[in-house]
């Protein structure tokens, strides 16, 4: 009789075991497992175009910058998992006869005497704009910055271009303070033969 009772439940158990399961509505067993964080693309600061006229040393100039996303340059990081592209800004100075005065690329590396390192590496080159005609040399405002849109942290430079078309590069003094929030002063200039 005991073989008997071994068998009912030893049956039992395996009916038990065989019944095919019923799906549950439990909701955190239906969602999906969540994907492993792709990263995100590697964006651009943004491209512009601008050309203006200057009237210098008695002649008209057209003065046209270039920025673009220059891929071939180290990709930015943020520090906070944003990545982005550095710019290069073509410069180009046009005599009123059509004969081009200047024309250069400027990437962030031809500032870099006034930039710390650190901050370099998480930032791009921002702009170049033409200013004013200053001392008998066209005046330009250059930026090196986060490529972040909504941050003010940046350097301020003044880029300058003589007669003979020779570049110098200056940090700007004349605003109150610089990304580091001090007031440094003149830090020197550094002139290019072209």
């Amino acid at each position: 009789m005991l073989k008997g009772s071994l068998a009912a439940v030893l049956l039992s158990i395996a009916m038990v075991g065989c019944k095919e399961k019923k799906p549950s509505n439990d909701i955190i067993t239906t969602l999906p497992k969540p994907e492993a964080n792709a990263p995100k693309p590697v964006q651009e600061i943004g491209d512009y175009n601008q050309e203006m006229t200057a009237e210098w040393g008695g002649s008209n100039y057209t003065i046209g910058m270039e920025c673009m996303a220059d891929k071939s340059l180290p990709v930015i990081d943020d520090g906070q998992g944003n990545r982005y592209y550095d710019n290069q800004i073509r410069l180009r100075i046009v005599r009123s006869d059509g004969s081009e005065f200047f024309a250069r690329t400027f990437t962030k590396a031809d500032f870099s005497a006034y930039v710390d390192a650190a901050f370099s590496k998480r930032s791009a080159l921002l702009g170049i704009v033409f200013d004013k005609v200053e001392d008998g040399m066209l005046r330009f405002a250059a930026s090196v910055g986060s490529p972040d849109k909504a941050s003010d942290e940046y350097v301020p430079m003044v880029l300058k271009i003589s007669r003979s078309g020779s570049v110098s590069i200056s940090k700007n003094t004349q605003l109150d303070t610089d990304y580091t929030g001090s007031d440094e002063g003149f830090e020197g200039v550094v002139e290019e033969g072209v």
